[in-house]
């Protein structure tokens, strides 16, 4: 049994006691995360996981790490953490992805003014239901009370992950040229980037947070609070049938920064906005705070979370591999021989 107690400590706002009841209320959330490759359960000093290689000629780790951001000032507010934590998994899973690799495992960081156990299990709840719609295990992971640095009622969540891919699978993008389509993966709604704006145009609080809108379809926290998808399980298997030349995870910087990063030199992707099935909260944003098309367009995912490209042969099949997998997909555009980066008209 675990005696570590220290009062004096305790006086300047630091509980070890609620670290250890936090690590007991967790640890039920992370055996669902559990997969072949786990060794070691969390509380030691490093997470142990065994890879299965079998089948990979070369392999090749691919990592990850990213936060939730300003989104969590809405957690705050609406006293909603169950969510959050799927947020910090797709922000790296999902990037990760882009090279082909699938995600092995995952590690969290959560920083807070003060230990709620209870608390810190709800948070940790939502990391492990992202790993599991991701497919990889939660293996450890930090929580850091540090009062008087942050706000009691207040946290940061990070996080990081791992994932292989075997080299000759990794993704070509110098394979891609005119004429290959561009699919577009929907988003879930704002995910993870741009709530500093957000934030800004809503200036947001407890009371408009409340606040129903017929266009959302629910509160406007409902709609904010909405977690980041996770594309990784329905691209993993349309790589397994089609040759994807490209894969494009929208985050902050939208279309204009995300969507160059994984193209060649003298190849532009070509889209059309009026087949941008833009979402509804986007408009809303848009509306409310003025914001210039372009402006929105250089800042969210606007609807679509992630883009990939494939041969104009394979886009048709594409779209009906991703769609049976769940996500709603369709084509969005195609490359062209060009040196702007994105067309967008």
């Amino acid at each position: 049994m675990n005696n570590s107690f220290s009062e004096s400590y305790k006086k300047a706002g630091v509980d070890v006691t609620a670290g250890y009841e936090a690590v007991k209320l967790m640890k039920t959330h992370i055996a669902r995360t559990t997969i072949p490759g786990v060794l070691s359960g969390i509380g030691g000093f490093g997470g142990l996981f065994e890879p299965d290689l079998t089948g990979i000629e070369k392999p090749v780790f691919v990592s990850g790490t990213d936060g939730v951001g300003t989104k969590l000032k809405l957690a705050f507010l609406m006293d909603k953490h169950d969510t959050v934590g799927i947020d910090c998994v797709a922000m790296c899973v999902n990037d990760v992805i882009c090279c082909g690799a699938k995600p092995l495992f995952f590690l969290d960081y959560i920083a807070v003014g003060k230990n709620y156990p209870e608390k810190i299990a709800t948070i940790v709840s939502g990391v492990a239901e992202g790993c599991v719609q991701a497919g990889c295990a939660l293996i450890g992971g930090e929580t850091a009370e540090m009062p008087g640095f942050y706000p009691v009622d207040e946290y940061d969540l990070a996080g990081y992950t791992t994932g292989v891919v075997d080299k000759k699978k990794i993704v070509d993008t110098a394979s891609q040229k005119p004429g290959d389509v561009l699919i577009a993966l929907k988003s879930s709604g704002v995910h993870s980037n741009g709530f500093s704006l957000v934030r800004k145009v809503f200036s947001i609080n407890e009371k408009n947070l409340a606040v129903s809108f017929d266009e959302l379809g629910m509160t406007l926290g409902e709609s904010l609070l909405t977690p980041t998808k996770i594309y990784v399980k329905p691209v993993l298997k349309l790589m397994e049938e089609v040759t994807v030349k490209s894969v494009s995870h929208i985050t902050g910087g939208g279309f204009y920064e995300n969507i160059p990063r994984s193209l060649p030199e003298g190849i532009s992707a070509h889209i059309a906005k009026k087949d941008v099935q833009v979402l509804p909260i986007f408009d809303l944003i848009a509306r409310s705070g003025h914001i210039p098309e372009r402006d929105m367009f250089n800042t969210f995912n606007m609807g679509v979370g992630m883009i990939v490209s494939v041969n104009a042969e394979d886009a048709d099949k594409a779209v009906r591999i991703l769609n049976e997998a769940g996500e709603s997909a369709y084509i969005l555009g195609e490359l062209v021989a060009s040196e702007e980066g994105v067309i967008l008209d």
